[in-house]
């Protein structure tokens, strides 16, 4: 039987092992790994509501590019890598050590120490989370969605991208009528695995309701 439909797969995946490394490393048992996958998940949520929290100015990007886990028997490495650390760590520089005991008290980690290190992105506007949130603060703040994608993309330019493609769904500038709206600039191949592309998918609250935002960045190609 032939299914006409597009069939969609998230580009990172589709891509693993060739131009895309995993953002969690580690090994578990079958039976725990439905455990191990949702503590990196509160790692994730904890690391991020704690920048949210306390970063220097409300400009609604967090710069949060990614975060990767590696565990160990007795040790959890976390590096965060952010397009901003100096609005965090500035005036504060114990701030790491405090997000430390913050992960390790919701965590309830006893037995395991925990090591986070913060790494700085030469290219913020390159990486499609970064990119997301920029474009988040600008539809909270009722700035037009097709205004909002073009700044963020005269950003990605300004870091030498090869492409990019952004999605819009939901109640879009508060139409009655949920739509999808897209804008591509540039070379973007979904279907050529050795093109490096970084991708996101981000929701936003407004005041409208929820709105979805994709973001496929083609960065280079291998």
């Amino acid at each position: 039987m032939k299914n006409p439909m597009g069939q969609k797969i998230n580009p990172l995946g589709f891509r693993l092992a060739t131009t895309q490394g995993h953002h969690s490393l580690w090994f578990a048992q079958p039976k725990n790994y439905s455990k191990g996958l949702q503590e990196d998940q509160k790692i994730r949520e904890c690391i991020k509501n704690y920048v949210q929290k306390n970063m220097r100015i409300s400009s609604g990007v967090e710069g949060i590019a990614r975060i990767e886990i590696q565990k160990r028997i007795d040790l959890i490495q976390i590096i965060i890598h952010m397009g901003f650390p100096k609005l965090l760590v500035e005036g504060k520089p114990r701030r790491i050590e405090e997000l430390q005991m913050n992960v390790q008290k919701e965590l309830n980690y006893v037995n395991r120490k925990l090591n986070i290190t913060i790494t700085r992105i030469t290219k913020p506007y390159g990486h499609p989370n970064i990119l997301a949130e920029f474009i988040a603060g600008q539809l909270r703040n009722r700035v037009s969605f097709r205004k909002a994608i073009k700044k963020a993309i005269e950003l990605t330019e300004q870091a030498d991208t090869k492409g990019i493609q952004v999605q819009i769904a939901g109640r879009i500038d508060g139409k009655e009528i949920a739509r999808v709206e897209w804008i591509r600039e540039g070379r973007v191949p979904l279907q050529t695995i050795r093109a490096k592309i970084d991708y996101c998918s981000y929701r936003v609250r407004t005041i409208y309701g929820v709105l979805g935002i994709k973001i496929w960045i083609f960065v280079d190609e291998e």
